[in-house]
């Protein structure tokens, strides 16, 4: 009987090993920068066609390769860091194991050019499917490029499992920030399309945290820096009100690599303890500086996973860095008791109390309410008072919209009538009843044969839902232009998933104009929504959309509506007037689906008049 045990030719080999290294077009973007940074460049600059599909390529001003080296480098294990079992434990590089090009090589086009200032003419390789078809002496400035070009070209299915190009960018952006956020003294530029997205210029770790994350965060930054025997940890962290609700900008470097680790993320969550909301997660940029022989970076391949031989002492270090940070610059608020100029030049201020003035302000109808007793609730009836009575608001002739009393979270449509009527198969609301509110959370509704629990914010997050998708496949909101535009500033990854997502946004009545160098105008926002507080409202839209987590995979629109629904849905904990609840209830029982929420949660729970007999023994 044959044999059926053999080896794969080494084609297929680097073919499998690829899909280890090279994920998606941000691996091999990845990789290509941090080669660069090795070979000692001081300008290293990307360039991206059709989101890193047809062609990523990196050119660099380093020390460049030689004829041998320039074909040597594909090879697989081929590596100029590594000449002994020892240097594992010593690695400084970025990249070391020699499996980057080799694998890159594997699945897409390659062309490579290079050149070392002792050299007169450079070289030119080209490879596909890892083998070398041309190589030859070439003009070239001191430095490397790199094409990669068709990835995946031979690997057809691979291909097929690619994102849309706008998810492929977001990668490729959070690659390159990551790699120029560890060395801000090198110059990085990211041009995708013909269009530069980043130009970064080398300069102060600062510097470089504003240029990548914001202007708004020039202020907004704490500076940490201890040093020890053991560890240095030296960066910024955000101050508290820069705390967002989603895991946003939060970058731990270990020996100048990007790392993601929940354990250190932690630390940095207990030292803002109790100086941010529960639900919210501080901004930071820190890095780690320790002897690499106490560090394991080998155990992913990608390598942004690593372990410590001590992961207590770490987590000590940075906790007690940050705390001592925050700390030391007084970000707790203070209290300035030195009064202002123009406060000491005000009448109350610089000119005296008169036995008239005082006689005037005795005999007021004002300072008797504040003097006598029972007369805390009085208010003296007047004609000329703008006080009504307070039963005309609940007067059906009152002019006073559903909309406008609901206020900035709960805007909706004027209603024709507030009276509610509703039938279902199940339940049926009585009519002419008043609601009752429960710890600012719920709604209590009488029906035929029992009452309903209602959750305020799960049913308006359905009515929402409902609304927008309405919005969001043919029927655009109306939106109403901003008397006053706002301007947005955001970051580079920030201001690329904008841009993707701008028709979406005009569809359910955000309409943004962008004006360059990353910045947006909000002219105008959804009719139903007050104006006020827009700019917020987007960069948490983002930040939402960024971190939208589901078992189901949703289109780019569906996602958005969802995320919107929920960030404009009325809280737990607002106080609703008796006709908000009206209009709330109505509209809930309008929907397509009343009894739950786009997320499957129910939005009312039902209590029958048999059950609470049962409860109560009857």
């Amino acid at each position: 009987m044959a044999n059926i045990i053999h080896l794969l030719p080494d084609n297929i080999a680097n073919q499998i090993a690829a899909g280890e290294v090279i994920q998606r077009p941000a691996s091999a973007v990845k990789e290509l920068l941090e080669n660069s940074v090795d070979a000692g460049a001081t300008e290293v600059k990307l360039f991206i066609t059709d989101a890193g599909k047809a062609l990523v390529q990196v050119i660099d001003n380093g020390k460049g390769m030689s004829e041998a080296d320039a074909k040597m480098c594909f090879e697989r294990h081929a590596t100029s860091k590594i000449k002994n079992i020892d240097d594992l434990f010593s690695i400084k590089t970025m990249g070391f194991r020699g499996e980057a090009l080799a694998s890159i090589a594997a699945v897409a086009q390659v062309e490579l050019k290079s050149k070392r200032a002792e050299d007169s003419l450079g070289t030119f390789v080209e490879i596909e499917n890892s083998a070398v078809i041309k190589q030859e002496a070439c003009a070239f400035q001191v430095g490397t490029s790199i094409s990669m070009k068709n990835l995946f070209f031979n690997v057809p299915a691979r291909r097929n499992f690619l994102k849309s190009n706008a998810a492929e960018m977001r990668h490729i952006v959070d690659e390159f920030i990551r790699v120029a956020m560890a060395f801000p003294n090198v110059f990085f530029s990211l041009t995708s399309n013909g269009q530069e997205v980043f130009h970064l210029e080398a300069g102060s770790l600062k510097q470089r945290i504003v240029q990548i994350l914001g202007t708004q965060y020039n202020a907004k930054l704490v500076s940490v820096n201890e040093e020890t025997d053991y560890m240095n940890i030296y960066g910024f962290v955000g101050k508290p009100e820069t705390a967002r609700k989603t895991r946003g900008d939060q970058y731990f470097f270990v020996n100048n690599r990007f790392i993601k680790s929940a354990y250190l993320n932690h630390a940095v969550n207990a030292a803002f303890n109790e100086m941010i909301a529960k639900d919210s997660f501080p901004s930071y940029v820190l890095y780690i500086d320790l002897d690499p022989s106490q560090v394991d970076i080998n155990v992913h391949p990608t390598k942004q996973e690593i372990k410590f031989e001590d992961e207590k002492i770490i987590y000590a270090f940075v906790q007690a860095a940050v705390k001592h940070s925050l700390a030391q610059f007084s970000i707790a608020p203070s209290l300035d008791f030195t009064l202002n100029a123009e406060i000491q030049g005000l009448d109350a201020v610089s000119k005296p109390f008169t036995t008239d003035k005082k006689d005037a302000a005795v005999s007021s109808s004002l300072y008797k309410t504040f003097t006598q007793k029972n007369q805390a609730h009085f208010i003296e009836p007047s004609h000329s008072s703008e006080l009504k009575h307070w039963k005309s608001f609940f007067d059906g002739n009152s002019n006073q919209s559903a909309e406008e009393s609901i206020g900035a979270n709960y805007a909706t449509p004027k209603q024709q009538s507030i009276t509610p009527n509703y039938q279902s198969k199940t339940l049926s609301i009585i009519p002419d009843t008043s609601l009752l509110q429960l710890h600012h959370t719920y709604i209590i509704a009488s029906t035929n044969n029992g009452f309903i629990l209602v959750h305020q914010q799960l049913a308006h997050e359905r009515i929402l839902y409902d609304r927008y998708s309405l919005a969001a496949h043919g029927q655009q909101m109306p939106t109403q232009q901003s008397l006053f535009p706002v301007e947005l500033d955001l970051s580079g990854a920030d201001a690329a998933l904008l841009h993707d997502l701008l028709p979406d946004l005009l569809a359910i009545g955000y309409q943004l104009i962008p004006s360059g160098n990353n910045r947006f105008v909000i002219q105008g926002i959804p009719a139903d929504i007050l104006a006020g507080n827009e700019k917020h409202a987007i960069e948490l839209l983002i930040e939402q959309f960024k971190h939208f987590s589901s078992d189901i995979k949703f289109s780019k629109r569906e996602k958005l509506v969802r995320c919107m629904s929920r960030q404009q849905a009325i809280k737990t904990g607002q106080a609703l007037t008796q006709k908000e609840m009206l209009v709330l209830v109505e509209e809930l029982f309008s929907c397509s689906s009343p009894n739950v929420t786009p997320t499957g949660s129910p939005t009312y729970l039902e209590f029958k008049e048999d059950y609470l007999d049962r409860m109560f023994g009857r």
